[in-house]
């Protein structure tokens, strides 16, 4: 193609296609620039393409990057040191280019060119092309979108929204869910996936998002900002919780989201294929929160857990099945609203569990305080539970204590320092045997390492040998985290 052929192609492909001109261009030059590098035997070669916007003459340039002298050609290809290139261009700095222009070689592209050139162009312009119509949909800020069911891929369903194309996904279809090609459908964007190469727009049926985005539809107060959802949680075509709030006295905010004869509720209902929604009053006390999420259980008392963000939640046996819900649905659903680990249990089994904490406590300070257990469960009676309590709070909250006299407190304290020092050093012993790449796991910290350290597990080959049960049991952390670190010290196995 000589110039004015090329001007003339950029002009009429500008115009079909609607896209800049500037897009063409830039088409036009990666494509030159493909051609053009068959030409090499070397795979590395990095060719720039330059068309004169205005002639459309354009030229081709062989381009190395420059890196630092000691660290040496990786990509020979395409590389060059700097001692090199300064040679060349004295004010060349690391990361700059050195250009080499090309001789005239249309000839030597052979027959083809001109075909593979239409084909690259073609190609990047229907990318300009859908990236302008994602950024039309973008620029809406819709986040729930209503869309007709084109076809189906690979079980995904492809909705149709305007001129853009969206993936509904499997897995946040809702469960049993009757939907067909054809049908209308509602669902809210969930992401952008531009690395796509079919639909980038990813939509679900099954977010938590969904529900309240939902319920803004249905509830103008939502959206006049009288009334907010805080937090929700679903379990997707069966039952779902939303936490509700308002500053205004005189808005009710359940009834509100309710609706007159639960009408809006009801119109969420049906969007969501029957999903029931319990809709909850959001509280700044966790406590109170909790309780609300696990309603219709009565709650009889609560132990909360701040350093675990964890809850110990007491219901009576009459309330124990509706508090768990089927299949544990209630107290997950209730976890995932109020964002803490809620833990059910009866009044007989809340004791056992302080029993055993309060024996396990009983036990340190009688060894490391050298106390006997009058002292130790007069301590356990004020409050104390570990051996920084009694070290470093202040000394008049000890000598509140009547069983305890001046001196017996600075007693207590100095033994309690003394215990966490001899403990500190220990831990610290145990540290130095560890494999330092221990302590790079995902979920693994220091006083983790030292506990483990303690049981001879030192290496990430003797972790990764634990099962996950093995590993729980050892240092009492939680089944998810307990996978993650058994998964992080096997990685080294497969790499």
């Amino acid at each position: 193609m000589n110039g004015k052929e090329i001007l003339m192609t950029v002009d009429v492909l500008a115009r079909e296609k609607n896209v800049p001109r500037e897009v063409v261009f830039g088409a036009l030059e990666l494509a030159l620039a493909a051609a053009t590098k068959k030409l090499f035997n070397e795979e590395d070669v990095d060719i720039r393409v330059a068309v004169d916007r205005d002639s459309g003459e354009y030229d081709a340039f062989r381009r190395w990057v420059v890196v630092p002298d000691e660290a040496g050609l990786q990509e020979p290809g395409h590389q060059i040191i700097l001692s090199d290139a300064k040679e060349d261009d004295p004010e060349v700095e690391v990361d700059d280019f050195i250009e080499e222009q090309l001789p005239e070689h249309e000839e030597a592209l052979g027959r083809r060119f001109a075909q593979d050139t239409k084909q690259v162009i073609l190609q990047k312009i229907r990318d300009a092309e859908r990236e302008q119509l994602l950024q039309e949909f973008l620029a809406r800020g819709d986040q729930i979108v209503n869309g007709t069911i084109k076809r189906m891929d690979k079980g995904d369903m492809i909705i149709e929204i305007g001129k853009v194309e969206a993936r509904l996904p499997r897995g946040d279809m809702i469960p049993k869910e009757n939907l067909r090609v054809g049908d209308r459908v509602r669902a809210f964007v969930a992401k952008i996936d531009r690395q796509a190469r079919g639909p980038q727009v990813i939509v679900s049926r099954t977010a938590p998002d969904f529900v309240k985005k939902l319920f803004e539809l249905e509830v103008p107060e939502i959206e006049q900002g009288l009334l907010q959802i805080k937090s929700a949680a679903r379990d997707p075509g069966v039952r779902a919780k939303i936490a509700v709030w308002t500053n205004d006295r005189r808005i009710d905010p359940i009834g509100t989201c309710v609706g007159m004869r639960g009408s809006r509720v009801q119109a969420v209902t049906n969007e969501l294929a029957g999903e029931r929604v319990d809709i909850v009053l959001w509280s700044d006390d966790p406590a109170q929160f909790v309780i609300g999420a696990l309603a219709p259980a009565n709650v009889s008392s609560i132990v909360v857990d701040e350093d675990k963000h964890a809850m110990d939640v007491v219901v009576d046996e009459d309330n124990l099945a509706i508090a768990i819900g089927r299949s544990g649905q209630n107290v997950r659903l209730a976890s995932e609203l109020t964002g803490w680990q809620i833990n059910i249990m009866t009044a007989e089994e809340s004791h056992q569990k302080q029993e055993g904490e309060q024996s396990s406590i009983r036990t340190t300070f009688v060894e490391k305080l050298d106390v006997d257990e009058e002292i130790a469960n007069i301590l356990i009676g004020e409050g104390f539970s570990s051996l920084d309590e009694i070290a470093y709070v202040p000394v008049s909250e000890l000598l509140e204590i009547d069983a305890l006299d001046e001196e017996t407190v600075e007693e207590l304290r100095t033994r309690a320092r003394n215990a966490l020092l001899t403990e500190a050093i220990a831990r610290e012993e145990r540290l130095e045997k560890v494999e330092p790449a221990m302590l790079e796991l995902e979920g693994m910290d220091k006083d983790l390492a030292a506990k483990l350290a303690g049981g001879n597990i030192q290496t990430r080959d003797d972790l990764g040998e634990l099962a996950v049960d093995e590993l729980v049991e050892l240092t009492g952390i939680d089944e998810e985290r307990a996978k993650t670190l058994i998964m992080g010290a096997r990685a080294h196995w497969f790499a």
